[in-house]
């Protein structure tokens, strides 16, 4: 992460050469093992500049989408009693082909998304873990087990349970990671039995396609898995309110996860929902702590991919003792970030996703400088030179007062606010004050950081970590979910306990 060695860097500029060698392909949607022709194909260009074409997608129409649920009802029957051996070695043969393209992935990533090669070349990486890890967990979890018989004098009595699949998932990705984000959940409802509809962002298709390539050449039976990319008013409703729709997992807003798991429950029966649905992300900064750490650890978390995580760090509560070293600290650091073409490699922060993320970006600084609040570095947005075709902003960073609206709003960009605290209950008391409860972190001596555990109101909590202060969960290392409005399960990704939510409890009993 910190120092990758030269043959990574020759790798991806080598991929990185033949995939912008094969951009402005007309793509297709991919449905019942086979791929077809989009009613309705509309040009992506990269955000990072917007006169570069990366391919033709398909804006998928409800009738398409219907097409992908009737495969994917057709194909679970087979796929449900395809024995995990099968099924394990099919999806460890897709972990596989991820990784044996981890470069040209990434490439096309780095380029759709706006992402610098570590970040993409990272999230392709993940998503090949995501597989092979839920493919040993399955093996591990023993989800078919006999229970104590009953004890009747006359007859014998067997009991099991088993967990069953529910039918056919639909998958709905968000823009900022579009491999990971479809790859872990994709991965977690097939190696259960259940077969997937898998819907991309309307501004990261390529991502979803290249998914779908690997389970493709991974022989995935026909319509065990299918894919479309399209706009969510479209698209996604038609996948989400479908009747032969078992079940659905989304990573988006607040808002529209609270729609869809609403939808789930008002049904003739509930359905289930997994929603990861962003954060608010505090990180605390004692007296005592290592700033030198602090520092890489909030620029890491609140620039990351310009801010467009939902892990980012996005308020900071510094003690008064050393805010103003801090502050210094973290000031320098950011006027040395590189902004640019992130497939560079000396550009460490890319774009925005889009017009509209800058239009955002835009008001939300007015919005500080309107509410008393101090811009301590960047505050605009980057349109000058090579910087002119894309969806550019400055990494910035501002002191306000609790009360202003920005603490509470999630803005999705690379701006950080900062308050002082005179205690670390009162960073505490602020911290928890969100209705989102995503990922925390906290810098400070080894006699606090247990209180810190103690009290944080987050999924994920890290402590004194220079990796990233809010950011950097990795499967098989860190569980990744959220509280409060921030997830609605209590479950993580990438823990024991995330399998379980894509099937549902039997218990058996033959008596003789």
């Amino acid at each position: 992460m910190f120092n990758p060695p030269a043959a990574l860097h020759e790798r991806f500029e080598a991929a990185l050469t033949r995939v912008r060698g094969e951009l402005g392909r007309v793509h297709a949607n991919f449905i019942g093992g086979a791929d077809l022709a989009a009613e309705i194909t509309r040009g992506l260009r990269s955000p990072i500049n917007r006169e570069q074409l990366l391919g033709s997608f398909p804006d998928a129409s409800s009738d398409e989408a219907n097409q992908a649920m009737a495969a994917a009802k057709a194909a679970f029957r087979g796929w449900s009693r395809t024995p995990v051996a099968v099924r394990v070695r099919i999806l460890r043969r897709a972990a596989e082909l991820i990784e044996e393209r981890v470069y040209a992935i990434g490439a096309a990533v780095a380029l759709e998304v706006g992402k610098n090669r570590m970040e993409a070349l990272g999230e392709v990486q993940e998503t090949a873990d995501f597989f092979s890890g839920y493919c040993a967990d399955y093996e591990r979890q023993n989800f078919d087990h006999a229970l104590p018989d009953d004890p009747l004098p006359d007859f014998k009595s067997h009991n099991r349970s088993v967990m069953k699949p529910y039918g056919v998932w639909v998958v709905i990705t968000p823009f900022n990671f579009p491999f990971a984000l479809a790859g872990g959940p994709v991965a977690a409802a097939l190696v259960t039995g259940n077969t997937v509809v898998l819907k991309g962002a309307s501004d990261t298709p390529w991502a979803g396609r290249l998914l779908a390539d690997c389970l493709r050449d991974a022989d995935i039976p026909p319509g065990v898995f299918n894919y479309i990319s399209g706009r969510g008013e479209s698209a996604g409703a038609a996948l989400v309110q479908h009747p032969d729709m078992a079940g659905v997992t989304f990573t988006g807003s607040h808002e529209v996860g609270m729609q869809i798991s609403r939808h789930l429950n008002a049904g003739a029966w509930p359905r289930p929902c997994i929603a990861e649905m962003g954060g608010k992300n505090p990180v605390i900064v004692s007296a005592a702590a290592d700033l030198e750490r602090a520092t890489v650890g909030i620029i890491r978390s609140a620039f990351g991919l310009s801010g467009q995580k939902c892990s980012a760090a996005s308020r900071i509560y510094v003690h008064e003792a050393v805010a103003d070293e801090l502050i210094e600290r973290l000031v320098a650091a950011i006027v040395k970030i590189s902004v640019g073409d992130p497939t560079r490699r000396e550009n460490w922060m890319g774009p925005v996703i889009n017009e509209r993320a800058c239009s955002n970006y835009a008001r939300f600084c007015a919005e500080l400088r309107a509410g008393e609040a101090t811009i301590l570095s960047g505050g605009k947005a980057l349109a000058e030179g090579a910087l002119a075709q894309g969806f550019f902003c400055a990494p910035t960073l501002a002191e306000a007062a609790p009360a202003h609206r920005l603490w509470r709003q999630e803005m999705f960009l690379p701006i950080a606010m900062l308050t002082r605290v005179p205690s670390l209950n009162a960073a505490m008391e602020l911290a928890n004050a969100t209705t989102l409860g995503l990922t925390a972190g906290f810098y400070g001596d080894s006699t606090e950081v247990s209180w810190f555990f103690d009290h944080i109101e987050a999924g994920v909590a890290y402590a004194n970590r220079p990796q990233g202060a809010t950011t950097g969960a990795w499967p098989g290392y860190q569980a990744f979910g959220g509280w409060k409005g921030s997830g609605n399960t209590g479950k993580a990704i990438g823990s024991s306990y995330y399998l379980p939510l894509y099937q549902r409890e039997q218990s058996q009993t033959l008596v003789e």
